[in-house]
């Protein structure tokens, strides 16, 4: 456990402390998340204002997981708050018409339809939005920014900015509402309960698990396994979850892609209805819903892969160390999926752009050491507008740019980006000997959850020899072994092991070969019966390069 902790750098007793048992997100002051507290004081009296006199207020949202429930949160505190009132509603953009953030053409509309509006907040954008909250000023109508994304020139002037780079949109959303909740001595609504939404932000925005945000997670995924909230629950049984063994990788890979899966196929809205009704019925139609639009989205970003793939295929030469793509058939709701594919292929930086007619929307996605969104911002000149982080961005350019914006993303990459960054390594905590993986072994690793971004899965190497092995899956896409050690190889004292998306290497594999690994380690239940899996990371054997 020394050598994990230590390798997660936690040196201090102080600090292994601190991440085995993570501060309770309740107790979190603003200057703890890197929130102005003179801001949050700023914000409570406005919205106490708007509340008391019936102003009109608009939570002003994003279309993926984060801005969902970052929406979610704020809207039902509010709205709880202020006795149900219709003065206050959520509001989602639809991806391709309105596109991110604040719309100068939806505030107006949002006005013209209710004339008492004088308070709009965003949450998960407007940290960039100037001009447009400018325009909501001229209007009649005060902003309040609630923002994590990285700051422009400069921050927007406004009622108050409610910024951090720490945290995700929904925990920044949390923490506001529980300094609302506090002026309001009556209210009975539990800050706690929304910590479930929490973990779920955390986690499909791709928040480091360390820190702040190992906290949020920690005690969000506790609230998520006893959740209560009919949209949560309808997805549990959609997907087939067990609400009492879900943990990041359930979150990551099944329920985050379906609630953002409405945002990039259709309108999120439908993902903001899903988490906040109450009626299980209609939980249950929606749940299915995001289900199917799941699976076409899937499908579409399979098929956009291939055709990125394809384009990257035809450059000339050494493959640069930024890769551009574009075309007028991407469909814009997936171009940041696919950038994240090609991250994931060639282990370089990568933009995707939807080409359009007069303006064209892109994603990108990046590697660690390069930060993307102040190469992209570096070209504002050629830029309509760009926001994110240092590892995803996005972006709107005229069309007749496009090619220019290459040339120069590629050559400034050349001199940023060393050999060294491209290269994809495998990190390992440690050797261990295959009688040294047991129950007690698992107990000890489960005390480093949750893990994610910034803390992942222990990964070990072991010597072993293959004692079975056979493709399963569709398609035969996985493999299954049988292990044992070198030098006790019977049978009965063999390991179990799963190599996901390796089936292609049983042809290259002999029973009794001598093999090295590098595995996660993971508990099996069966017939109430424990056992521990290996599960493959890589594998080599003599003379092999994989």
């Amino acid at each position: 456990m020394k050598i994990l902790l230590k390798n997660r750098g936690l040196k201090t007793e102080k600090e292994v402390s601190e991440f085995l048992n993570p501060k309770n997100p309740a107790d979190f002051t603003a200057k703890d998340l890197g929130i102005d507290e003179k801001e949050v004081k700023k914000a409570v009296g406005r919205i106490k204002k708007a509340i008391k006199n019936n102003e009109g207020i608009i939570v002003y949202g994003d279309y993926d997981a984060d801005g969902i429930c970052a929406t979610a949160i704020l809207w039902e505190t509010l709205y709880e708050l202020s006795g149900k009132s219709k003065n206050i509603l959520p509001y989602i953009p639809e991806r391709v018409s309105e596109g991110y953030g604040l719309n100068c053409e939806s505030i107006s509309k949002i006005k013209d339809q209710r004339s008492n509006l004088g308070l709009i907040i965003t949450v998960d954008h407007g940290i960039t939005a100037a001009e447009k909250i400018k325009y909501a000023s001229e209007l009649g109508v005060d902003v309040i920014v609630c923002d994590h994304h990285q700051v422009g020139k400069e921050k927007p002037k406004c009622t108050a900015v409610i910024h951090t780079e720490k945290i995700c949109a929904a925990a920044i959303s949390w923490f506001l509402s529980k300094e609302i909740i506090k002026n309001f001595p009556n209210c009975q609504l539990l800050i706690a309960n929304y910590l479930d939404l929490v973990a779920i932000a955390t986690i499909a925005d791709l928040e480091p698990l360390v820190g702040i945000n190992r906290s949020f997670v920690k005690f969000g995924l506790e609230s998520l396994r006893k959740t209560t909230r009919c949209g949560l629950l309808a997805i549990f049984e959609e997907a087939g979850l067990k609400k009492e063994e879900i943990d990041t990788y359930h979150v990551g890979y099944i329920i985050g892609p379906r609630l953002n899966a409405m945002g990039r196929m259709e309108h999120a809205l439908e993902s903001l209805r899903l988490l906040c009704t109450n009626s299980c019925d209609k939980a249950k139609d929606l749940a299915e819903k995001l289900g199917l639009t799941n699976k076409e989205r899937q499908l579409l970003t399979e098929e956009t892969v291939k055709q990125a793939k394809l384009l990257i295929a035809g450059i000339e030469g050494v493959l640069p160390k930024f890769l551009v793509v574009d075309s007028d058939q991407y469909e814009e709701g997936i171009i940041g999926l696919v950038a994240g594919k090609l991250v994931e292929e060639f282990h370089r930086p990568a933009v995707v752009i939807s080409r359009g007619e007069k303006y064209s929307k892109a994603s990108a996605r990046s590697i660690n050491g390069f930060n993307i969104i102040e190469a992209i911002r570096a070209q504002s000149d050629l830029l309509v507008d760009s926001g994110g982080h240092p590892m995803a961005a996005g972006f709107t350019i005229e069309t007749v740019k496009i090619n220019l914006l290459k040339q120069r993303l590629i050559k400034g990459a050349e001199k940023q980006i060393t050999g060294e960054m491209l290269n994809k390594t495998l990190k390992i905590d440690m050797e261990l000997p295959l009688p040294a993986v047991s129950l007690n072994l698992w107990e000890e690793i489960k005390k480093l959850q949750p893990f994610g971004l910034g803390n992942p899965e222990p990964s070990f190497s072991s010597k072993a020899m293959v004692k079975s092995f056979r493709t399963v899956g569709s398609d035969s896409k996985h493999l299954k072994l049988s292990l044992a050690l070198i030098t006790n190889c019977s049978i009965a004292n063999c390991f179990s092991a799963i190599a996901f998306n390796m089936g292609n290497l049983a042809e290259k594999l002999e029973i009794d070969q001598k093999v090295e690994i590098a595995y996660n380690l993971s508990l099996n239940i069966w017939n109430n019966t424990q056992n521990i899996e290996l599960k493959i990371k890589d594998i080599k054997w003599p003379n092999s390069k994989t």
